[in-house]
């Protein structure tokens, strides 16, 4: 097991989504979960900003679904279909 290492800022907010996800995992490229809160333990910052992010991600999560015009669905579906398979 690697040593962890210290975060600047900017790294830290690279990983943030990931971290907020529950995707950043130990020995994986790129950053742990540990270093990332060893930084938020210490950076008065960056911590706020993660505070931010899960009431925001908490709200959005809260609001309602509306359902969308079937002309619209199917051509959302079409274009992932389209792009999709370009990428095979």
């Amino acid at each position: 097991m690697r040593e962890p290492r210290a975060l600047t800022c900017e790294e830290a907010l690279t990983f943030l989504a990931a971290y907020l996800d529950g995707e950043l995992r130990e020995g994986g490229d790129g950053v742990s979960a540990g270093e990332l809160e060893q930084h938020l333990a210490r950076c008065r910052s960056c911590f706020s900003r993660v505070e931010f992010e899960k009431r925001m991600k908490q709200r959005l999560g809260t609001l309602g679904r509306s359902d969308v015009r079937p002309e619209f669905a199917e051509r959302v579906r079409g274009l992932l279909d389209r792009y999709g398979s370009s990428t095979d």
